[in-house]
């Protein structure tokens, strides 16, 4: 029997130029669910919008899960949705919780700032990864990144919503055309800016060995993927090693944002036959 073990580390870093930290992170292996904001707006109002968008998700996702039968793996594993409603089923449900849980989220931060002027305008980027029953649901607003490590190949699991981005995308300029006419840091999409968001949302099925790395632009505006993919081949069997050595990276190349970084590593668990 095949159960499901994921170990999670991560942290967030000020980095070197700015004088708060506006990203958040959250690790719930008992719900099976990381999650990182990136917030934005003056005043530490950006601080205010992502912490309330992590906690969002948690306190949604909690009710979610408290009425659906939940099962544990061994060792520790984190509960995830029950198998035997099918594999269909669990997929949907996943995407559904996943949809809900953000849409949820940015009413409360859009709501927040509607109430409080020195909060006006406050929004955040989301992005989460909730492990369920052998696959993974991805759901992401900004420019917050998802990304998968699998027999040493390193893929982008998330598309930026940018103008850099989706300039790129419409073949209208290079990246490097559209970062000089753009700028790197001009998003299109944010939680919390209007009472309705759109949220891209994808499900992988997961193999053994997976290593999922969620992160905020202060990391990846200034490391590169080749370099992503090396770091984390490098991480051995220690994700928290693996997180500090790509803050302090991240950091050596400048640290002109915050810098957060998040690993899930997926690996089941083999029990022996108790009859062989």
């Amino acid at each position: 029997m095949s159960d499901l073990t994921l170990r999670l580390a991560g942290n967030s870093d000020t980095g070197r130029v700015r004088k708060h930290n506006e990203d958040c992170i959250a690790l719930r292996p008992d719900l099976g669910l990381v999650v990182l904001a990136d917030g934005m707006g003056g005043h530490r109002a950006g601080e205010v919008a992502s912490g309330l968008a992590v906690q969002a998700v948690i306190d949604e996702l909690e009710r979610a899960l408290a009425e659906s039968p939940l099962v544990s793996g061994v060792d520790n594993s984190p509960p995830y949705l029950n198998p035997a409603r099918g594999g269909d089923e669990d997929g949907a449900e996943a995407v559904y919780l996943a949809l809900n849980t953000v849409a949820q989220a940015n009413t409360l931060v859009y709501q927040s700032a509607q109430a409080s002027p020195e909060h006006a305008g406050m929004g955040t980027t989301l992005v989460l990864a909730l492990f369920a029953a052998g696959s993974v649901t991805i759901a992401h607003v900004g420019d917050s990144r998802a990304y998968r490590l699998r027999d040493s190949h390193l893929e982008r699991l998330t598309h930026d919503h940018s103008l850099v981005e989706e300039a790129v995308r419409k073949g209208m300029f290079t990246l490097e055309e559209a970062q000089r006419n753009f700028g790197k840091n001009i998003i299109t999409r944010a939680l919390g800016i209007g009472p309705d968001v759109d949220t891209d949302v994808q499900q992988f099925a997961m193999h053994s060995g997976d290593l999922y790395l969620l992160c905020s632009d202060g990391l990846t505006d200034v490391i590169g993927d080749a370099d992503l993919r090396l770091a984390l081949q490098d991480f051995g069997a220690n994700l928290d090693q693996a997180v500090q050595d790509l803050i302090a990276l991240a950091n050596t190349r400048g640290g002109h944002d915050n810098i957060s970084v998040v690993l899930a590593h997926y690996q089941p668990h083999i029990a022996s036959n108790p009859t062989g």
